[in-house]
């Protein structure tokens, strides 16, 4: 039988019985006034009555067909005018040095269009999504040049992706076909497209294969909540992946890592090829759809285990990590790791489900305080994985400590008291 963890079964207890009675919480463990009105601003980031508006994005794949063609040359017009409004952007800033507006960009471009037939090829509401993009994107710059952020730049006319239609410019006309400017197109439909449609874009991959993305507004639709009452705090790391603060762990499969050795083999095969051949480009296509098998095998996993978690836990506490820093210490580890996008799909997950994801400060030391008495150490080596704590000579491991600071810290944040102050110190 395993130990039971004082502070998750406090905190899980607590927060329990917080749903359903939050006034008698507060008497019976004396929470000062202004720690209830932070848990009250935190409760209403969750939807108590199961209601909420979703955008959701249906992806769909298109035929292959000899009219697609007209799709991949809409794509080539939409990349020229992307670089077009970037030279206008750049040269409107050398002759009168300031920012060029997006509604003066969008009007000289539409004038500019009645005059190309080739830009005609890409519809009105693309070319102004173009500027629009292109808007945000300065702004962007503007607002976070200070930390690296750049402006945006030229693009390769043939490593060109997309564009997105929004309100016109596309019809479905039942089944799987859908008419995009004079053409009809056909696509494996893998559900139906349920809502008001907001945008389609049009993808094209590496592999010159081509996606519809179709933004859909369903409303208000009620969802099935299932409360667990239980909060945990994770800790990633290089070793584990993910260490919970119950003890368990969740080791990452590494799927660049398993692979490496094929992409090797396939990207020699690659740069051996005359360039410009018809040779290099199949393995260029070869090379992409193992860089491809790669990623799809790594979402996968991602959506699974975020569906686990949000089904094992109701409120999960995650440190503020610098994604960018550690890629520039561990490189390609970071890569296949691939936290930040594990987030970004946990937190759609907790946000269908009404479960909430909270990130404690980046600069709290988790890993040197103690869990038990709060003691910090001053400086700890990251070889170091376990160490006994001077004050209350409880032993740490290194992961599981930090994970458990995380979920008390957390939970603080959101207003459920101080868990280090209610729980008496525990030494080992």
């Amino acid at each position: 039988m395993q130990p039971i963890d004082p502070v998750s079964n406090h905190l899980s207890h607590s927060f329990s019985f917080l749903l359903s009675n939050p006034s008698k919480l507060f008497k019976s463990f004396g929470i000062h006034s202004y720690t209830q009105s932070l848990f009250h601003a935190a409760i209403q980031r969750l939807p108590s009555d199961g209601i909420i508006g979703d955008m959701k994005t249906l992806k769909f794949k298109l035929y292959q067909h000899k009219r697609n063609r007209h799709l991949k040359r809409s794509i080539h017009a939409a990349g020229v005018i992307y670089n077009h409004c970037i030279a206008l952007h750049r040269r409107y800033y050398r002759i009168w040095g300031k920012h060029l507006n997006c509604a003066k960009l969008q009007a000289h471009i539409a004038k500019l269009r009645k005059r190309n037939p080739f830009w005609q090829s890409v519809g009105s509401q693309a070319v102004q999504d173009i500027c629009q993009r292109i808007e945000k994107a300065y702004q962007l710059f503007f607002k976070h040049n200070l930390i690296g952020v750049r402006p945006p730049g030229f693009k390769k006319v043939k490593k060109y992706k997309s564009f997105t239609l929004k309100q016109a410019g596309y019809k479905f006309l039942g089944g799987n076909r859908v008419k995009i400017g004079n053409k009809i197109y056909q696509f494996w439909k893998s559900r139906e497209i349920e809502g008001t449609v907001k945008t389609l874009t049009i993808k094209r991959t590496p592999l010159g294969e081509l996606f519809m993305f179709v933004v859909v507004d369903e409303g208000s639709k009620p969802e099935v909540e299932v409360k667990t009452g239980k909060i945990a705090g994770f800790d990633f790391g290089l070793k584990t992946f993910l260490t919970c603060s119950d003890g368990t762990t969740i080791e990452s499969p590494q799927f660049l890592k398993q692979s490496l050795n094929t992409i090797k083999k396939v990207s020699s095969h690659h740069s051996r090829k005359l360039k410009g051949s018809s040779n290099r480009e199949r393995a260029r296509k070869n090379l992409v759809r193992k860089y491809e098998d790669i990623s799809h095998r790594r979402s996968d996993w991602f959506w699974k285990l975020a569906h686990q978690l949000t089904d094992k836990f109701d409120i999960l506490c995650f440190e503020t990590l610098n994604l960018k820093g550690m890629q520039r210490l561990w490189g390609r580890k970071i890569s296949d790791l691939a936290f930040g996008e594990f987030i970004q799909i946990l937190e759609w997950v907790a946000k269908k489900k009404n479960k909430l994801v909270v990130f404690i400060d980046q600069w709290y030391p988790s890993s040197k305080t103690c869990s038990h008495c709060g003691y910090a150490l001053e400086n700890i080596d990251l070889s170091v994985r376990e160490w006994r704590c001077p004050s209350c000579q409880s032993v740490n491991g290194r992961d599981e400590n930090a994970a458990r600071n995380i979920q008390m810290v957390g939970a603080s944040s959101i207003g459920l008291g101080d868990v280090r102050q209610a729980m008496p110190a525990i030494a080992v």
